[in-house]
């Protein structure tokens, strides 16, 4: 018996047969898509990985940098030379479809191009490791922001993802079996009902060929009398 109630006609029958091609395409195709967005899900957590650890590597270089200038000056004078930055940026986000998912592309702009102005302080007053840590944390900032940027994809692919690993369960486990037990049901009530008109036929063609024997059988004693 089918999951769900069906009315045992040809019009449903072949309702359910368009049903069930629909549903065996759509089954393929989020399966090829699913497949496609795992092999690229899998390339974006390796660049992660790499990405992460450099990042991470770079900062503990800016961490140690900064720490060897505390010791070399002193806290009111470093903090003199970071209060007014020369250097800004700006930031803006834009989007790109993977796979009918649409991940963020970040855009890093400084306001000037001149790399010098990231210092914001004269060299002369200062030591040489807050330079290199200030120089160290302006390459860090855009790994880092490319770090977002892979992270949130990943996010959102690993998201969609499980949604279609869903609906390819609901596909392949519940709506193709239940409309193939339904087609089966229609199919088979429909075969009862030709062999039950088939045995009526013949019923009804063995009562009037009986009839028209035994009214041929009374015309021709009929005949006999009369002669």
């Amino acid at each position: 018996m089918p999951a769900a109630v069906v009315n045992p006609t040809r019009m449903e029958l072949t309702r359910l047969k368009g049903k069930l091609r629909t549903a065996q395409r759509g089954h393929k195709l989020l399966k090829d898509k699913r497949d496609e967005l795992m092999k690229q899900f899998l390339d974006v957590v390796r660049e992660v990985r790499t990405l992460r650890s450099q990042v991470e590597r770079d900062l503990m270089r800016v961490h140690s940098s900064f720490t060897v200038a505390s010791a070399l000056m002193s806290g009111p004078a470093m903090e003199q030379a970071l209060m007014y930055p020369k250097q800004s940026v700006e930031l803006s986000m834009t989007f790109q479809n993977v796979m009918s998912v649409n991940v963020p592309v970040y855009h890093f702009q400084t306001r000037t191009a001149d790399n010098g102005d990231i210092y914001p302080y004269g060299f002369a007053a200062t030591s040489g490791e807050l330079d290199a840590a200030v120089g160290a944390l302006g390459e860090v900032f855009q790994n880092m922001l490319k770090l977002a940027e892979i992270e949130k994809t990943a996010q959102l692919m690993a998201e969609e993802i499980e949604k279609t690993r869903r609906r390819v369960n609901a596909l392949e486990y519940v709506v193709i079996p239940n409309t193939q037990d339904s087609i089966r049901y229609i199919t088979m009530k429909l075969d009862e009902n030709d062999r039950a008109t088939t045995t009526r036929l013949m019923k009804v063609k063995d009562m009037i060929l009986k009839e028209a024997i035994e009214q041929r059988q009374a015309e021709n004693a009929r005949v006999l009398e009369q002669n």
